[in-house]
């Protein structure tokens, strides 16, 4: 592992850290992030990845994490409660448990999958994702590079990869490269082409795993994809934001008539197009529409298109809390757009990957909207995260999507 030469191991003296009041608060309630502006004192300045003990006002060990100087979420925190030795014997352990936790998934014959979700899986600022044969590390803090070595060793004992790819948050793509790491970089293994394919559920998909978004897929709508499927038998489907097409798959298998993959990005259509053609689907029920959802769904709406199901996963629209007004607003149209294309009695999915807008609110406004432009809804279905996606603090709780009927 010569590309890991120029990082150096996290230190054996562990910074003791003391913070203020209200983060003593946050950090009792399981909260697993120490801001700076929230640290009273350290024992030593530190390094990414050294292990940050934290104590409350009276001197008693409240937490311990990763340290990383050069971020405003200065420590990690991947245990609290206790005392914790982070090394590899725990990473071994933490990477068993989340591993367990997924082995349902492998008896429906799915080998794609994450393996951690971050700080609900104890490892605050990275994830992991296995595609089949191949696992993807996607890290959001140079913490985390001084214990690549560690993890890159215990990994293949516990799921049957060949390959590890590195990917990298914007954030750290500069510091890492001083270090001889780069995004999309094979770091263990046999050398990966551009494209892997995994199983979900029986259906083979294709992820672009060296320069996709995310990992190379969206895994975290597997179950409402299924849901999708089962609701499809007759139907014609609209997948709006479909990218690269695992709405449609499954409304294909489930015996849609015809279904509409709708997104901006061509590339992406055409991934879909490949995906549909790597399983024995109707590939002549499928077609696709290249454009913005908002105009498309508009000239759509012009033409007095019907669907008997419309699909709507966009991307987040609030990465900010300043943003929520704005995504609540596009949202809402959205919705308002898409109700209206939907025959009397048909299915209507709205979606939301929008951490800063909660799910009632956001259940709220679909019925709002939608009963706005006289198509009241009659709810069939509210689903939140996947088995593979575990929430264990309020703020990562993400994902919301909602199956009506539309009357």
């Amino acid at each position: 592992m010569s590309y890991l030469s120029q990082t150096s191991p996290p230190s054996d003296r562990a910074i003791a850290v003391r913070v203020v009041p209200a983060a003593e608060r946050a950090i009792r309630q399981g909260h697993p992030w120490l801001f700076a502006d929230s640290i009273k004192s350290v024992s030593h300045e530190g390094s990414a990845g050294d292990t940050a003990v934290i104590f409350d006002r009276k001197r008693r060990l409240m937490a311990v994490g990763l340290y990383d100087p050069d971020s405003p979420v200065r420590v990690r925190i991947l245990h609290a409660g206790s005392a914790a030795k982070i090394n590899e014997a725990w990473f071994e352990k933490k990477l068993k448990q989340a591993q367990s936790l997924r082995e349902p998934l492998l008896a429906q014959k799915t080998t794609g999958y994450r393996l951690v979700h971050g700080e609900n899986d104890g490892f605050g600022g990275m994830v992991i994702d296995r595609y089949a044969e191949t696992a993807v590390f996607k890290l959001y803090s140079m913490a985390w590079v001084p214990h690549l070595a560690t993890l890159i060793s215990l990994l293949p004992e516990i799921i049957p990869i060949q390959s590890i790819v590195l990917r990298l948050s914007r954030n750290i793509q500069t510091p890492a490269k001083e270090l001889g790491l780069q995004d999309g970089m094979v770091i263990w293994g046999t050398a990966v082409m551009q494209t892997v394919q995994f199983l979900e559920n029986n259906l083979t998909f294709e992820a672009d795993v060296i320069r996709g978004q995310k990992t190379g897929f969206f895994l975290d709508q597997r179950e409402n994809r299924e849901y999708v499927e089962s609701l499809s038998q007759g139907r014609t489907v609209l997948n709006t934001f479909a990218y690269s097409g695992g709405f449609s798959l499954y409304a294909l298998r489930g015996g849609a008539t015809h279904v509409t993959s709708l997104d901006l990005s061509h590339p992406a259509l055409e991934d879909a197009i490949h995906n549909v053609s790597l399983n024995p689907l109707p590939s002549e029920k499928h077609a696709i529409l290249v454009g913005d959802a908002f105009e498309e769904l508009a000239k759509l709406r012009e033409q007095k298109k019907r669907f008997d199901m419309v699909i709507i996963d966009p991307p987040s629209f609030a990465k900010q809390k300043s943003e929520v007004t704005r995504a609540l607003s596009a949202y809402r149209k959205l919705v308002k757009m898409g109700v209206q294309l939907v025959n009397r009695h048909g299915i209507f999915v709205m979606a939301s990957c929008s951490s800063r807008i909660q799910a009632e609110p956001f259940f709220e406004m679909v019925h709002d909207a939608a009963w706005s432009v006289q198509r009241p809804l009659t709810e069939i279905k509210r689903t939140q995260h996947a088995i593979d996606h575990p929430i264990t603090f309020k703020e990562a709780a993400y994902l919301k999507c909602l199956f009506a009927q539309v009357d």
